[in-house]
C-alpha cells in the first residue's frame, strides 16, 4: 500500500508549470503577434487538438508502438541496451514519446540510471492519468524546436507561417526530427544533414504505406526552411493592453479581427501618420465594428510604431482616455427625442450664454439666434448642446451614459458641470465607437436592443439595452447625421460627400487636443482618433479636416450594405409648426415630421401671435388710435429680442414686427414695447465676476443688450444712476462693487427694462 500510495501520489500536479508567450489570433486563425514568455523563450499556449497529420508522422519516427505500450516500451529499451553495450557508448536511448514528456518536464537532468527509473516509474503514472491524445499534446507543446522556440505551435509559425493544422507532410517531418538535434537549424552544412534525416523519415512513411508514392514525390520536392520568420506585429497594442487585463490564466486570445482589414488599417494609418507627423500631429488610432457581430474587426492602436525616437507610439490609443470634444452630442439628442423633450424641428435658442461664468461658443464664434434640434446636431453646435444639456439635467445624462457603458466618467456630475456635453468628460475610442455601434443596432432592432461590443471569441455574449432609447430614437439620430453640410469649418465637408448611407460625427477638444470622427453604417461603425498621446495641442488639429479624410478613407474600403431602414413600427408622425418645430396653435403653418413612438411631446408653439395692423399694414394698431372694423389682422413668427438680432441675419425672409403707429400711445403699445429690448448680458440670476487686471485692480463687465429697432437708442442705468447711452452696438464696460444691483434699460419712447445681478467679491470665491 506504501509503494502503492508513493506510485500514485509521484506525479506532480503541474507537469509543466512554465511562463507562456501570449498569442493573438485573427477571426480566421491568422497570428496576428506574440511576446516571449518571461523566461525569454517562445512557448505558446498548448493546443486543444494536435493535428492528425502530425502525430501520425511523429509517432512513426518516435515511438511505433506508442498505441499498444503502457508508457514504457520493454523491447525497445533492451534493444537499445544491447546496442549501447555494442558500441562502448550511449546510441539510442529506447525512451518512449511517454517518457521523453517526463523527460522534458523534469527540466534535462543528468540522464543516470537513477534517474532513467525515475522517468520510467513517472511515464507509467503519466499513462494511468491522461490519454495518449493527451500525452501526445503534452509532447508536442514542450518539446524544443530550435533556438528559445519551444512547442509545435510556435515552431510552425516561426518555420513555415502558419498554424500547424496547416502542415504538409514534409514540414510536419521536418519539424519531427527537429526536436532530436535543434541545433543543427544555422549553417547550410547542417540544414543539409536536417534534409537528409527528413527525406529518409518521408521514405520511410511512404514505405509504411502512411504517405502515397505522390504524396512523397511532392513532398520530397519541398524545400526545407533556411531560417526562421519574424512573428507578425499586426496589432501590437491590442495584445500588449489584453496581456495587462488578463492577469492570469492561459494568454490566447482570439479575436474577431480580420486579418486582411487590419493591415489594410495598419498600412494606410502608417501612411497618414508621415503626412500629420510633418505637421506636428503624432498619434492615431482607428477601430472598426462589426454592428451584426458586435464585435471589433479591426484594431489599430497607434500610429509610428516603425518610428525611432519616443513620440508616444507605444500607447493604446483606442483604450486611453481622452476628451470627447462634442462627439457625445449625438446621445443627448437621442433621450430627449426619446422623453419628447423636443422634435427633429423644435427651435433650440443659439444666441450668447453665461452660466456661472461658463460661455461656451460654438466653433466658428456665431451665433444663429435659433435652429432645429436636427440641423444644430448635424452642425455640431455648441451653445445649443449646453441649452438642451441645461434644459435635460446633467446628473440625468451622465446616468445614462454610465448605464450605457462609458466607464470613464470617474467624477460626479456636478465636477463636470455643462462641459459634460462639450469634452470636459473624457472616454476611449473602444467605448465611444461602440456606443455608436449600438445604437446603429437599436435601429435595426425590432426587439429595441443589441449586443455588448466583444473583443474576444471567448467573451460571454452581453444583451446590450440602452435605457431610455428605442429604434425609433436612434434611427432619427442617425438620420440627423446623414447631414455632411457641415458649417463650423467652411468647404471641408465638402470633400466628404460619398454614394454610401453613412452617419458620422466629428468632435475636437478643448485646446485642439483630441480630434475624432465616427461613421455608422448599417454594417460597420468606425472610429478615428488623431493627436498627440502626451495631449499636446495643435491649431491645426480638428475632428473634420484631420479626423474624418482618415474616417473616409476606411469607409471607402469597405461593403457598407446600403441604408438603414426606417423603422416605421417605433415611428409615428406628429404635426408640427412649421417655423418653431412645436405643436401648432390655431396661428400657425403646419407641416409633419417623425417622433419616436414613445415620446410624448406636449409643448405648444410660443412663437406665434396676432398682430393687429392698419389696412396698409406699414404700423401696428391698438383700439386706442384705430376701429377694430378697420384693422387687419395677422399671425405673425415673433422670436425673443436676442434670438431674432441673431436669426434674422441668416434668415432674409424672417419678418420683423413693424412699428406701432405714431398716435398710438396707450396701455397695449406700453406691453409690446417690453418685447423690444432684451439683455445678453447679464442674464436673468446671473452672478457676475469682475476680473483682476494685472496691475492688481478690479477690471470691468461688459454689458450687452439688443434692440429690434436697429436704430434705437437705450439709456443705461445702474442703481438709478444714469451711465451710457448707445445707438447699433449696445454695449458698456462697467466696474460695479461687490454685492445686489439693479441694471434699467430705457429706449427713446419710454419702454424700460429691468435686470436684477450680483457682483461676486474676488476675494471670497477665491478667483
Amino acid at each position: 500500500m506504501v509503494l502503492l500510495y508513493f506510485f500514485w501520489t509521484s506525479l506532480p500536479r503541474e507537469l509543466f508549470p512554465d511562463p507562456l508567450s501570449p498569442v493573438l489570433f485573427s477571426d480566421d486563425g491568422q497570428l496576428l503577434g506574440a511576446r516571449l514568455a518571461a523566461d525569454e523563450q517562445w512557448r505558446f499556449p498548448r493546443m486543444e487538438v494536435v493535428p492528425e497529420r502530425f502525430f501520425r508522422v511523429l509517432v512513426e519516427y518516435e515511438d511505433r508502438r506508442f498505441y499498444s505500450h503502457p508508457g514504457v516500451d520493454i523491447l525497445s529499451m533492451g534493444r537499445a541496451l544491447a546496442q549501447n553495450i555494442k558500441h562502448g557508448r550511449v546510441v539510442r536511448g529506447g525512451s518512449t514519446l511517454t517518457m521523453q514528456v517526463i523527460r522534458l518536464s523534469r527540466k534535462g537532468r543528468s540522464r543516470t540510471l537513477l534517474e532513467k527509473c525515475r522517468e520510467i516509474v513517472l511515464a507509467l503514472r503519466l499513462e494511468f492519468s491522461r490519454s495518449k491524445k493527451e500525452i501526445l499534446s503534452l509532447y508536442a507543446a514542450h518539446a524544443p524546436f530550435g533556438g528559445n522556440i519551444v512547442g509545435l505551435d510556435a515552431a510552425s509559425w516561426f518555420y513555415f507561417g502558419r498554424g500547424p493544422e496547416k502542415l504538409s507532410w514534409a514540414e510536419a517531418a521536418f519539424l519531427v526530427v527537429l526536436p532530436n538535434d535543434p541545433r543543427l537549424v544555422g549553417s547550410p552544412e547542417r540544414l543539409l544533414r536536417l534534409k537528409e534525416k527528413r527525406d529518409r523519415l518521408l521514405r520511410r512513411l511512404r514505405s509504411r504505406g502512411i504517405i502515397s508514392n505522390l504524396d512523397y514525390r511532392l513532398a520530397e520536392a519541398e524545400s526545407i526552411p533556411r531560417g526562421m520568420r519574424q512573428i507578425p506585429r499586426s496589432a501590437p497594442h491590442l495584445l500588449d493592453t489584453l496581456v495587462v487585463k488578463k492577469r492570469g490564466g492561459t494568454p490566447l486570445f482570439r479575436t474577431y479581427v480580420q486579418s486582411s482589414l487590419q493591415e489594410a488599417l495598419s498600412v494606410l494609418l502608417r501612411e497618414k501618420n508621415i503626412t500629420l507627423f510633418a505637421r506636428n500631429i503624432r498619434n492615431a488610432a482607428v477601430l472598426v465594428i462589426d454592428n451584426r457581430k458586435a464585435a471589433v474587426i479591426a484594431y489599430v492602436g497607434n500610429a509610428g510604431g516603425e518610428r525611432k525616437g519616443n513620440f508616444g507610439q507605444d500607447v493604446d490609443l483606442v483604450q486611453s482616455s481622452r476628451s470627447t470634444g462634442s462627439i457625445l452630442k449625438p446621445f443627448l439628442y437621442a433621450v430627449m427625442l426619446a422623453e419628447g423633450s423636443i422634435t427633429p424641428k423644435t427651435l433650440i435658442p443659439d444666441i450668447p450664454v453665461h452660466y456661472s461664468g461658463y460661455i461656451p461658443e460654438n466653433f466658428d464664434r456665431r451665433f444663429r439666434g435659433a435652429v432645429p434640434a436636427q440641423s444644430a446636431l448635424a452642425w455640431s453646435l455648441n451653445v445649443t448642446a449646453v441649452k438642451m444639456l441645461q434644459q435635460f439635467g446633467i446628473p440625468r445624462f451622465y446616468n445614462q451614459l454610465r448605464r450605457w457603458g462609458m466607464s470613464t466618467l470617474s467624477r460626479s456630475p456636478n465636477g463636470y458641470g455643462l462641459t459634460l456635453i462639450l469634452g470636459g468628460a473624457e472616454g476611449t475610442l473602444l467605448e465611444i465607437t461602440g456606443l455608436y455601434a449600438k445604437m446603429a443596432q437599436l435601429a435595426m432592432q425590432a426587439d429595441g436592443g443589441g449586443e455588448e461590443i466583444r473583443l474576444l471569441k471567448d467573451e460571454r455574449i452581453q444583451r446590450s439595452r440602452m435605457a431610455g432609447l428605442g429604434p425609433g430614437a436612434a434611427y432619427l439620430t442617425l438620420e440627423a447625421l446623414t447631414e455632411v453640410n457641415r458649417p463650423d469649418e467652411e468647404g471641408y465637408w465638402k470633400n466628404f460627400s460619398s454614394s454610401k448611407w453613412i452617419a458620422w460625427k466629428t468632435g475636437t477638444s478643448y485646446g485642439l487636443r483630441d480630434a475624432w470622427a465616427v461613421g455608422v453604417t448599417p454594417a460597420y461603425t468606425v472610429g478615428v482618433w488623431a493627436g498627440n498621446a502626451d495631449g499636446e495641442g495643435n491649431s491645426e488639429l480638428t475632428g473634420l479636416s484631420i479626423a474624418a479624410p482618415i474616417l473616409f478613407d476606411i469607409i471607402n474600403m469597405l461593403d457598407t450594405g446600403g441604408a438603414i431602414r426606417r423603422p416605421n413600427l417605433f415611428l409615428k408622425e406628429l404635426s408640427v409648426c412649421r417655423d418653431s418645430g412645436y405643436l401648432p396653435a390655431d396661428l400657425c403653418p403646419v407641416e409633419r415630421t417623425s417622433v419616436p413612438r414613445e415620446s410624448r411631446f406636449s409643448l405648444v408653439c410660443p412663437h406665434h401671435q396676432i398682430v393687429h395692423l392698419d389696412r396698409a399694414r406699414r404700423f401696428r394698431v391698438d383700439s386706442g388710435c384705430e376701429s377694430v372694423e378697420k384693422m387687419v389682422h395677422e399671425a405673425w413668427f415673433v422670436l425673443p429680442p436676442v434670438q431674432e438680432f441673431y436669426y434674422r441675419k441668416y434668415h432674409p425672409g424672417y419678418r420683423i414686427l413693424p412699428p406701432f403707429r405714431p398716435d398710438c400711445s396707450g396701455f397695449l403699445q406700453a406691453e409690446a414695447g417690453r418685447q423690444v429690448m432684451s439683455l445678453i448680458y447679464p442674464d436673468r440670476d446671473t452672478e457676475v465676476y469682475i476680473p483682476i487686471d494685472l496691475d492688481g485692480r478690479p477690471g470691468q463687465a461688459v454689458f450687452e443688450a439688443v434692440h429690434r429697432d436697429a436704430e434705437a437708442t437705450i439709456y443705461w442705468h445702474l442703481d438709478e444712476q444714469f451711465i451710457a447711452a448707445t445707438r447699433h452696438f449696445h454695449q458698456v464696460s462697467i466696474r460695479p462693487d461687490p454685492g445686489e444691483h439693479l441694471l434699467i434699460l430705457v429706449d427713446e419712447d419710454g419702454r424700460r427694462l429691468e435686470r436684477s445681478f450680483r457682483v461676486l467679491n474676488p476675494e471670497k470665491t477665491g478667483f
